[in-house]
């Protein structure tokens, strides 16, 4: 990272727009029909940044940043949803659908001493929410369709591609559900330890999982074979398949961004590559570009960039010095990128040309 941060902030000063929010910035999501990104803050709000005409995102001393005060303690999950607006989950036990413009609306209440921790949405109207050891799907118009049960809390949710199946994971492994199968028994990935995050490949082929320990952890659905990938200095807070193909999978948890090949038999027998990395300091977040083969990265220290895989190039986006970045996400046409910080610093760059 070194030789990036003299001019850090250029890129947010003439393209973006920044708040402190006073609050850890838990997520932040865009939304089809919003203006701009949705942050959620441990505070319990939603702060929802708009965009005044002729100006960036969220442009301009005036432009109102709404807060919606979304849950009763702290919010722990939020993503789009597909019906328009966001989804945020909190300890509160509540599911909450939020408006792009700031009307809420609760679709689930799982009662007070429970966490709605992990969300996932798809296109084709579903909806999944996990709260304790429980998935629970739930349809566009907020139906509940039925709830999976797990051998211990689950750690993260996901759709594959297709919309066809979810994941979750848990401890000493992951389950795989098919979403509109009439017995609902999962297919079971085991592997000791604690599973949190879980992913598909773009493909559909493999599935990976964030562990407790220092490590990810895989498996090959033809043959359910292990991928082990370890050696990491720090926990995996975060990790994200490229656009287009899904050819590489970014990943946090050291002092670069890890990317893992998965083509030409990859990961398996295969190293990793590194960018970004050289002063020792955590990478924390990452979100890969929705279409090109290009990362976002944010560390321990404030810093945010973006790099090139394939040249390695990197372009600065916001400087350190603002608390670790937390929270990280594109844009579906991949022109603006949103992050927040542990601290409550939060910004948002328009990357499209002019």
């Amino acid at each position: 990272m070194s030789g990036t941060v003299s001019d850090a902030d250029f890129l947010l000063q003439t393209r973006g727009a920044s708040r402190e929010l006073g609050a850890w910035v838990v997520s932040v999501a865009f939304a089809a029909d919003a203006a701009g990104p949705a942050f959620a803050l441990g505070d319990g709000t939603l702060r929802l940044a708009s965009t005044e005409p002729g100006g960036g995102p969220g442009a301009g001393p005036g432009a109102e940043w709404r807060s919606v005060a979304a849950h009763d303690g702290a919010c722990l999950s939020l993503v789009a949803d597909i019906a328009g607006g966001f989804l945020s989950g909190g300890d509160d036990g509540k599911l909450n659908h939020v408006t792009a413009g700031g009307e809420l609306r609760t679709l689930a209440d799982f009662g007070m001493m429970k966490w709605v921790e992990h969300l996932a949405t798809h296109p084709s109207g579903l909806r999944a929410a996990a709260v304790g050891k429980v998935v629970h799907l739930l349809d566009k118009a907020g139906a509940k369709l039925k709830a999976l049960s797990h051998p211990s809390t689950v750690g993260g949710v996901a759709f594959d591609a297709k919309g066809k199946r979810i994941a979750a994971g848990h401890y000493n492994g992951a389950s795989l559900w098919f979403v509109n199968s009439k017995d609902d028994k999962p297919r079971v990935l085991p592997w000791k330890g604690s599973h949190q995050m879980v992913a598909f490949s773009p493909d559909g082929t493999h599935v990976v999982t964030t562990m407790q320990e220092n490590a990810l952890h895989g498996w090959r659905l033809t043959d359910q074979q292990d991928m082990r990938m370890s050696g990491y200095p720090g926990k995996i807070k975060s990790f994200s398949f490229s656009g287009g193909k899904g050819r590489w999978l970014a990943t946090a948890g050291a002092d670069c961004v890890v990317l893992w090949p998965f083509f030409a038999g990859g990961p398996m027998g295969k190293p990793p590559i590194e960018l970004a990395g050289g002063d020792g300091v955590l990478c924390t977040q990452v979100a890969c570009h929705p279409q090109h083969e290009v990362v976002a990265a944010g560390f321990q220290d404030g810093l945010v960039l973006m790099a090139e895989i394939g040249s390695g190039k990197i372009v600065p986006i916001a400087a350190p010095g603002r608390g670790a970045i937390s929270a990280l996400a594109w844009n579906a046409s991949g022109t603006q990128l949103a992050f927040g910080t542990e601290t409550g610093f939060a910004g948002v760059v328009d990357l499209s040309k002019r």
